[in-house]
């Protein structure tokens, strides 16, 4: 071999190239705030990161409880005059929570992974799938940007009016905080909020109570002018029957944000600990009796009380307040109640930091998103999710000032889009289901039968009345996003067709003929030049990348390491065993294909949460083995690289070459041009 062809002669790195780069103090502080990572091969990794039932229906069920903030208060104001409309809606409120609970836990049994977009993608095609995640998407925004509107709200009823023009400010840096505290872990964040919810549940129970009890005197009285309020609409001279359902159901299609904590849990299924189903359904019941006691109590004693609105206050403040005048420390009362509720709504947020990034991870792993989307922290974290979430929510509460009664419409709007998607996408399993025995079938069928009636009226209803008062604000924002997700798909899928037929030809076949004059791959200090191949599954451009290397280098190299590492990603979840395991399943064809090219061969895997550093790792422990050792990696090249290319690409091999180079390990990257 002549000296042109020889390789650079490595050179020992020196302990500053051999060593990992220190921390700075930016990466220092992310640590303070985020946590140290943690270690994926701790057995008791998933147990101690998975919710129980009560930790989640605290993170999930607090979106539905923290609604009675606003929820209720939108409905009463809808029904105007018509106050005799408030029992009826407060019993349609509860047993709508109860009959979509009972919905989703047939969800959950039958779709553990995806929720109602896994529903309607597989039941109704892909395109009702991507509006379904696009609502969802949209909805979890909504519900971080409605929460901490509204306990703003909460907390500036407490204060004097002249204070109101620091709301805003304040409801954007409570969102910013609560980004960097889930960036640290969702059970984390759980237990800490865990003591505000506690609170919120026994202040509310206790006020609910008080407010009927109270007024149990009363109750006849409010009784006979109930029935004359219907007596008066109905009889000659009223509204008539007709005018009395339409203020009712738009009255009920306003509380419609009450409901979407039941969306979460179904959503969030892989959080819970196992078993996973029957956690899910136990945190989904606690979820249910506890909001309509709740949203349902709070309606009624708007009634009992004839709670009005008030400029500057919340109904529930008016409530409170009301409440607490015949109270021993009533004061102490009212601050306790308001401030937890405040803060509870800041606990319902996390269904949107829970749910958003979860339902972006499966976009992503449908090629909706870009995949970046499901790669997890060193925190196990969907970070970049989380990090979408909180600045959409921020830019949510600029754009529409933090105004709640903007933020419901466009919120309850979401909430049934994905209700009727999924019920109507389980009606339709059902129909299909013929294993099922005939009485089980009957009694799934009339349930999501039902609940698709029900969510889509409710949905049309409030298209159409609230169109006009921030409705095509959501209608939108959620056709933009459905189109972003669709451009992205197409745009995968082209390169994806690109590459299979770019490079088809050179594929070796399969099996690969047996070589028995091969020997093993030499480790040790006396290992000859080896050439270590980063890739995964055998294809065209992986067996581009191999082929240029040897040829740049002609008889050099005499034996090779294919390295390849499981990502552990939002899909997979955080069992790294069955990541590599899976892995090395793809990676099986390897050693057969190079072993007949005449050079020894094996694998190494690799495992993490980032791709770079997962190399960096298992190529430091290949060269230990392998001193006299070259990495190739191939680079795909195209045409039309610009900064679209760049945010939907990761260029991972650009950034392992540079991880590798500091830490003195050669590294050859391979174009693979696209044409």
């Amino acid at each position: 071999m002549s000296e042109r062809d020889q390789p650079p002669p490595r050179r020992e790195p020196s302990n500053r190239l051999g060593s990992v780069a220190p921390e700075g103090w930016l990466a220092r502080i992310r640590r303070a705030l985020v946590g140290a990572p943690r270690k994926l091969r701790d057995l008791n990794l998933g147990h101690a990161m998975a919710l129980t039932a009560v930790l989640a229906w605290v993170g999930l069920g607090a979106d539905g409880l923290s609604s009675s903030a606003y929820g209720p208060e939108e409905a009463f104001k809808a029904i105007g005059s018509h106050l005799h409309l408030a029992v009826p809606l407060a019993l349609a409120t509860a047993g709508t929570v109860f009959l979509l609970a009972a919905a989703y836990s047939r969800v959950v049994e039958t779709f553990p992974v995806g929720g109602g977009y896994a529903v309607a993608t597989k039941c109704l095609g892909p395109q009702a799938g991507i509006v379904s995640g696009s609502a969802l998407l949209v909805d979890y925004i909504l519900t971080i940007a409605i929460s901490i509107a509204a306990a703003a709200d909460a907390l500036f009823s407490l204060a004097p009016l002249s204070w109101q023009v620091v709301k805003l400010p304040t409801a954007l840096v409570a969102t910013a905080c609560l980004l960097v505290l889930n960036l640290r872990g969702v059970k984390e964040s759980i237990v800490i909020l865990a003591p505000i919810f506690v609170l919120f549940v026994v202040s509310h129970a206790l006020l609910i109570g008080a407010g009927i009890l109270l007024h149990l005197p009363q109750v006849g009285e409010v009784t006979e002018r109930v029935s004359q309020g219907f007596a008066t609409d109905l009889g000659a001279g009223g509204i008539g029957l007709i005018a009395l359902c339409s203020i009712f159901l738009k009255a009920y299609a306003m509380g419609g944000g009450t409901y979407t904590g039941i969306e979460a849990v179904s959503n969030a299924l892989p959080l819970m600990r196992e078993p996973k189903v029957k956690t899910a359904r136990n945190a989904m019941s606690l979820l249910a009796w506890s909001l309509a006691l709740c949203a349902g109590g709070l309606v009624l004693a708007y009634l009992l009380w004839d709670i009005r609105h008030v400029e500057g206050k919340t109904m529930n403040a008016v409530l409170v307040e009301a409440v607490a005048e015949h109270l021993p420390m009533g004061w102490a009362f009212v601050w306790i109640t308001m401030l937890s509720a405040s803060a509870l709504l800041l606990v319902a947020a996390q269904a949107g930091f829970i749910g958003g990034p979860r339902v972006m991870a499966n976009l992503a792993g449908d090629a909706w998103l870009p995949r970046r989307f499901t790669r997890l922290s060193d925190r196990l974290v969907t970070e970049q999710g989380v990090v979408v979430m909180g600045v959409a929510a921020i830019a949510a509460l600029a754009f529409t000032g933090g105004a709640v009664d903007l933020l419901v419409v466009m919120y309850s709007i979401n909430v049934f889009v994905t209700f009727t998607l999924t019920m109507v996408g389980m009606f339709r399993h059902w129909l299909s289901e013929r294993s099922a025995t005939p009485s089980l079938r009957r009694r799934r069928l009339g349930l999501f039968g039902f609940a698709t009636v029900l969510c889509a009226g409710i949905l049309i209803a409030t298209v159409f009345s609230k169109f006009t008062d921030g409705g095509w604000v959501t209608v939108i924002a959620t056709g933009l996003v459905v189109a972003m997700c669709c451009f992205i798909r197409i745009h995968y899928r082209r390169m994806a067709f690109r590459l299979a037929h770019a490079f088809k030809s050179i594929v070796p076949a399969n099996p690969a003929p047996v070589r028995t004059d091969v020997g093993e791959v030499i480790p040790g200090p006396n290992s000859p030049p080896t050439l270590v191949l980063l890739a995964d599954s055998l294809n065209g451009t992986s067996w581009h990348t191999l082929l240029n290397a040897l040829r740049a280098f002609p008889g050099y190299y005499q034996q090779v390491v294919v390295v390849g590492v499981a990502v552990v990603d939002a899909i997979d979840g955080s069992d790294v065993v069955e990541a590599e395991v899976r892995l090395k399943h793809r990676m099986e064809h390897w050693v057969p294909q190079i072993r007949a090219l005449g050079l020894p061969c094996t694998l190494r895997i690799g495992s993490g949460t980032e791709v770079d550093q997962a190399v960096e790792d298992t190529c430091r422990a290949v060269r230990k083995d392998h001193p006299r050792l070259m990495v190739v990696a191939g680079k795909v090249l195209s045409t039309h690289e610009g900064w679209l290319w760049r945010l939907l690409h990761n260029d991972t091999a650009l950034a392992v070459q540079l991880r590798l180079q500091w830490a003195g390990i050669p590294i050859y990257l391979v174009a693979a041009r696209l044409p």
